[in-house]
């Protein structure tokens, strides 16, 4: 390409909205025919084509240009990970990521879910994959698929049921890097259930793997908004997005009479995120039919009963987050 050509390239840039000249890599002119290749990465059909037709619509009638070519590459969504994490355990955290999962894959992603949660691994049990070993393939494993169509990893299926892990931190790390860099395929949404807390194996997650966003899970009351806190700053100091909070146990409904008590309180974490200038994601209600079908291997999420409806608006705000990115 000559030097003329590669100045013509540059000005064909320049005349694309800015939207668009983010995602271009290349511009070739020769002979009067403008090639553009652009990074199309996490854009839907429709968005492509969107992309394709403003970038005609910006050269046609160019000086010199008789023909557009565009080349899109990238013909696999990227992936993107969100965090679930929260500041101390028992708040659901990991129930929310199950059921966050499923909600968004029924609302037609393809989703993968990671139990990072390395020392007391839950999604086995949730997702109805205990006992199945994940294989392996090239050194990278591949996921456990989850009778609900899911791809599943846990340390809980490589390992003894009741068999403590005992490991320091370094191992745990290494651990979870396996578990998040196995072959997901054409998953475009990896949910991954953190350990609570903010120590070694949250930190690697941040800063190695760099999720899209995290969502916060806390229980209403002060003690747990406090440890709540806590994770949100953690999170920020590592310029991961807050997706937004979510209230769990948020009011128990009598199984007999239908009533609504809150033993834990009631609209702490919505508060707490007004406060902290973030999102409110929703409440999730403390019923037995949330602790059945979880002990049984059936979140709530696959059904559209009043549980079910709670998990898929959070799931329809967290994915609205992510199209916006």
């Amino acid at each position: 390409m000559s030097e003329g050509e590669a100045g013509s390239g540059e000005t064909l840039k320049a005349l694309l909205p800015a939207q668009v000249q983010s995602r271009v890599q290349t511009v070739l002119v020769k002979n009067g025919a403008a090639t553009l290749v652009v990074d199309v990465a996490g854009l839907d059909s429709i968005e492509r084509e969107r992309t394709e037709a403003a970038i005609r619509e910006a050269l046609q009638g160019a000086p010199g240009i008789s023909e557009v070519r565009v080349a899109m590459t990238a013909d696999k969504p990227a992936r993107r990970i969100i965090a679930v994490g929260s500041g101390k355990g028992g708040v659901g955290k990991s129930t929310l990521s199950a059921n966050l999962a499923i909600a968004l894959s029924r609302l037609g992603r393809k989703v993968g879910l990671v139990d990072a949660d390395i020392y007391g691994p839950s999604q086995p049990r949730l997702m109805g994959t205990e006992g199945i070993r994940p294989t392996a393939h090239d050194s990278k494993m591949n996921p456990v698929r989850s009778p609900h169509g899911i791809g599943v990893l846990s340390m809980g299926n490589l390992i003894e049921p009741d068999k403590a892990i005992a490991w320091r931190g370094p191992m745990a790390s290494g651990a979870l890097g396996q578990l998040i860099d196995a072959d997901w395929g054409d998953t475009d949404i990896l949910v991954v259930d953190l350990p609570p807390g903010t120590g070694d194996v949250q930190l690697t997650m941040l800063q190695k793997h760099r999720p899209a966003g995290a969502v916060i899970v806390s229980t209403p009351q002060d003690l747990a908004l406090i440890d709540a806190t806590r994770a949100m700053q953690l999170f920020n100091q590592a310029e991961v997005p807050i997706i937004g909070m979510v209230e769990n146990m948020a009011g128990y409904v009598c199984p007999h009479c239908g009533g609504v008590s809150d033993p834990f309180g009631s609209g702490g974490a919505e508060d707490c995120a007004a406060k902290l200038g973030e999102a409110f994601l929703g409440r999730i209600p403390l019923t037995m039919t949330i602790r059945q079908e979880s002990d049984a291997g059936r979140p709530p999420a696959l059904g559209d009963g009043p549980e079910g409806q709670a998990f898929m608006a959070i799931a329809r705000r967290v994915l609205t987050w992510l199209d916006n990115q």
